[in-house]
């Protein structure tokens, strides 16, 4: 590495540096309450840290306030629940929970009342309608809202101790009511739906005595109008700006009005509205009437805290950080309030194992001689818990319903064939998933269903054919997919070039699901087995995060294939989809006539970056059988939505896994593969591929980092400032994103901003979900909207898409907006005062994205080498792992009798 300057560089004393100033944003609406909103509550999508939060959806239109502190409140929440407690020790911290198993690790449901028995009722009936595919999961959430509950006393004494040891709500350990995956929970069709403890359902009357003296008397509910109308008026009676009007009626549906007039706090359902916002709303409306103690905030206000976890990253949080989240917000009994959250089920109870050192869990016996399993009681939202449970069911299909192909004995009767191939699937079970099978053998031979080698095991073994099928039959009915034999893989594997594109091949060619890890040279591998899926009739398509990633997939693709178009074959390239692309239709093979992607191999790059409801989506669209390969750089950020996916898998040990052995070449490829072990050592860049340039605070960041990008790069190595990609640690600060592209704005296309903030030439990035992030430049505007140029493709986007903070300018990104893209050089600032953001996997990240240079504008000093030795990754609660292991465990139980 080189920390000298480039040519023709300037000293930073010898001009001024433009724009080091944080960028002005347009005036924040008014706090509802009467006090002033943040900046952020008005521009969603906006966050005003200095430091990025690991899970946070940059720019995907949920509010600036909410998204701002997503990751610090989140983070918070779970501190101190990474450590788990036993089952027993959970319990005896709660003696007076109603709610104890009498087994140890098994707990026991309470009780409930009559409503909340019929919720229970309703909700599993729910569950089942959609497992039979009576109803659409997404059905069930445009529900109107459920009718608020009486307001407590604005004065709460605390609560007197329970009479009689086990009445009353507990005092201890907050609920104990665990999540199990029981025979008797499958016949229901759905989770468990806890009641409250024994003794009674949890309620108004049950959650604190009533406040000495008179209450005051609660201000006459507002009559409000249909409609939008509606919601506006009962928002201006409670001052909060109208803007909100349209988003608070999308979000609590055609009852909106009503609803929000009899419940305030339904106001923070609404992205971007904080909790003081809405407890200003509620003073505005109930008045005295209103206070602390009120179950409705409680409510609400676990749905948040649970929503900002997610934003993080978590797909659940333990209970005894939600409580202690809930005691910050001066609620004046989390337990209470937890239990009435589980009882109206706002939310869902998990117990969740957890891993022992130097172990894997053990599987439930039943033996109460054995030491317990340690658990953790987590609590989560219905749609993280469906999204999660459906993934993990999904991987598991795919892996029981694959039927590998092997060459057919001699000694074998047609029949007795097509009786193997018709049984299959059956004959596989469970125990396609088993531990055993979960792995690679020790010499790298992937196992199949059964832990044998793969292809061994006649239960998963189908009647081999060399001639494609994949075209209709003769009655016009569907066409039936191709099946290679063994000896035709074998072939295409020994044609690989190279020998981890060899076993890539030979593990999904006897395997419905792949794990395949590498970085950014090992995407020729998954390219390589697309081409040779293809040459045996298979329909194979590699699906990519980006519409970059997308690009340089189709260039190893037709790579791996120069002579196909020659040979009157179709595009290789054809082949790589966006995975956005994929579920929605516009890209890719279409949906059969039972709406699953017609495809038999679906190889998905950038794996890490896929969330849970959007695998959940991409694993339901597959049908019985397909071959699925997840492939990824283990070292790189995790999704900008709740989960971690592929990390998950890869522990869970759940399908055969193939690491590439090809490595990245050059000074970057170095620089960066080190990091990935936790080195940060330099490298000899004789060509000034790397080079670091020392600073000494943000605004000089700044000022170095416009150097680099309009004068120096474009001199030294022929890269134009439009093809030189900037990435910071956060929105917010000295040297965030926002006053980095005020000064990039200011030197490169200076204008007056008449298009909402933006002129035509700017450099833009559109966040059309939440979670995508696509780059583009701005052509023009008009009534429909802004008009972009998104990678070739004309995209408007609406006038009100825009005000909420859709499409930021994008000069300069941040490392979870870049993940997924690379360009050829990469300019990377690390200001000073944004330390606390750094961690291993954001700064592979940040330093991956540079194909020719990468310039580093370090001003963090020795925390940027602490943050690679030390600090891997901020981690996340989630429950992918432990439920795909239970079932790896629940095959493994029928092998054993």
């Amino acid at each position: 590495m080189s920390t000298d300057r480039l040519a023709g560089e300037t000293p930073p004393g010898q001009e001024a540096a433009p724009g080091t100033a944080e960028a002005r944003t347009p005036d924040a609406a008014a706090e509802p309450g009467g006090a002033e909103a943040p900046e952020s509550a008005a521009a969603p999508g906006e966050e005003a840290t200095g430091q990025e939060a690991t899970g946070h959806k940059e720019g995907a239109g949920a509010a600036g306030a909410e998204a701002e502190t997503a990751g610090s409140e989140a983070e918070a929440a779970a501190s101190g629940a990474e450590t788990g407690t036993r089952s027993s020790e959970a319990e005896s911290a709660d003696p007076a929970s109603g709610a104890e198993a009498a087994t140890p690790g098994v707990a026991k449901r309470a009780p409930a009342s009559g409503s909340a028995k019929a919720t229970a009722d309703a909700l599993a009936a729910a569950v089942r309608a959609v497992e039979s595919g009576e109803r659409s999961a997404a059905s069930f959430f445009n529900d109107a809202p459920r009718p608020a509950r009486p307001a407590a006393s604005a004065a709460q004494p605390a609560k007197a101790a329970p009479q009689g040891g086990q009445q009353g709500g507990p005092t201890g350990t907050g609920p104990e009511v665990t999540r199990q995956r029981t025979a008797q929970e499958q016949e229901n069709g759905g989770p468990a739906r806890p009641g409250g403890p024994e003794g009674g359902a949890i309620g108004p009357a049950a959650a604190a005595p009533a406040a000495t003296g008179p209450a005051p008397a609660p201000r006459p509910a507002v009559r409000a109008l249909p409609g939008v109308e509606g919601v506006r008026q009962v928002l201006a009676a409670g001052g909060a700006p109208e803007t909100l009007a349209e988003q608070t009626a999308e979000v609590l549906g055609e009852r909106a009005a009503e609803a929000l007039g009899e419940d305030p706090w339904l106001l923070l359902g609404v992205p971007g509205v904080r909790p003081e916002q809405a407890d200003g709303f509620a003073r505005a409306l109930l008045g005295p009437a209103c206070g602390p103690g009120d179950e409705r905030r409680a409510q609400a206000l676990v749905s948040w805290l649970l929503e900002q976890a997610a934003l993080a990253g978590h797909s659940a949080l333990e209970a005894a950080a939600l409580r202690a989240a809930l005691a910050q917000r001066a609620v004046p009994d989390p337990d209470d309030a937890l239990q009435a959250a589980i009882a109206d089920s706002a939310v869902l109870v998990f117990q969740d194992a957890i891993d022992e050192p130097g172990g894997r869990p053990r599987p439930a016996t039943g033996d109460d001689d054995e030491e317990e399993q340690p658990v953790r009681i987590l609590l989560g939202l219905d749609r993280f818990a469906m999204a999660e449970e459906s993934v993990a069911d999904g991987l598991a299909r795919l892996l029981n319903t694959f039927a590998a192909v092997a060459e057919p004995t001699q000694d074998t009767e047609p029949a007795e064939a097509g009786e193997a191939e018709a049984n299959g699937a059956e004959a596989a079970g469970a125990g396609a998933a088993g531990a055993e099978a979960a792995g690679a053998t020790a010499d790298g031979e992937p196992q199949a269903a059964d832990g044998n080698a793969a292809g061994d095991s006649p239960a998963t073994t189908a009647p081999a054919t060399d001639a494609p099928t994949n075209t209709p039959t003769d009655d016009g009915t569907a066409p039936r997919p191709a099946r290679p034999s063994a000896a035709r893989w074998e072939a295409v594997a020994a044609a690989a070039p190279s020998p981890s594109a060899a076993e890539l091949i030979r593990a999904a060619a006897h395997s419905g699901l792949v794990a395949h890890t590498g970085a950014e040279a090992a995407r020729a591998e998954p390219a390589a087995l697309i081409a040779a899926a293809r040459s045996l009739g298979l329909r194979a398509f590699g699906a990519t995060h980006t519409e970059n990633g997308r690009r340089r997939l189709a260039a190893h693709l037709t790579g791996s294939a120069p002579d196909a178009s020659a040979a009157g074959s179709p595009d290789p390239a054809t082949a790589a989809v966006t995975v956005s692309g994929l579920l929605s239709g516009r890209e890719g093979p279409g949906r059969d006539a039972d709406g699953a992607l017609a495809l038999d191999l679906l190889v998905v790059l950038d794996a890490p970056q896929l969330d849970l409801e959007t695998a959940a989506l991409l694993v339901e669209s597959l049908t019985d059988g397909t071959r699925l390969v997840l492939s990824g750089d283990p070292g790189v950020l995790w999704s900008a939505g709740p989960g971690r996916l592929f990390a998950d898998l890869l522990a869970a040990r759940f399908c055969p896994q193939v690491a590439s052995r090809t490595p990245d070449f050059g000074p970057v490829g170095e620089l960066v593969s080190g990091i990935g072990i936790g080195e940060l050592s330099q490298v000899e860049a004789p060509g000034k591929e790397v080079v670091i340039v020392p600073v000494r605070d943000a605004g000089e960041a700044v000022h170095r980092t416009v150097q680099l990008v309009a004068d120096s790069v474009p001199r030294a190595f022929g890269v134009p400032a439009d093809h030189t990609q900037v990435i910071t640690v956060g929105h917010g600060g000295a040297a965030g994103t926002r006053a980095l592209n005020a000064a990039l704005k200011e030197r490169l296309n200076p204008g007056p901003g008449r298009f909402g903030g933006f002129d035509p030439g700017d450099r833009v990035a559109y966040t059309p979900a939440p979670g995508r992030t696509v780059p583009g430049t701005v052509t023009g505007a008009d009534a429909a909207g802004l008009h972009l140029d998104c990678d070739g493709s004309a995209v408007v986007v609406p006038r009100e898409q825009v005000g909420t903070g859709a499409v930021r300018h994008g000069w300069a990104l941040t490392a979870h907006q870049a993940a997924g893209t690379r360009w050829p050089a990469a300019v990377v600032v690390l200001p000073g005062d944004a330390t606390g953001g750094l961690t291993r996997a954001w700064v592979y990240t940040a330093f991956s994205r540079g194909e020719r240079h990468l310039s580093v504008v370090q001003g963090a000093d020795q925390a940027l080498a602490r943050a690679v030795a030390e600090v891997p990754v901020k981690e996340r609660t989630t429950r992918l792992r432990g439920l795909l292991r239970q079932s790896v465990q629940s095959g493994e139980e029928p092998a054993a009798d």
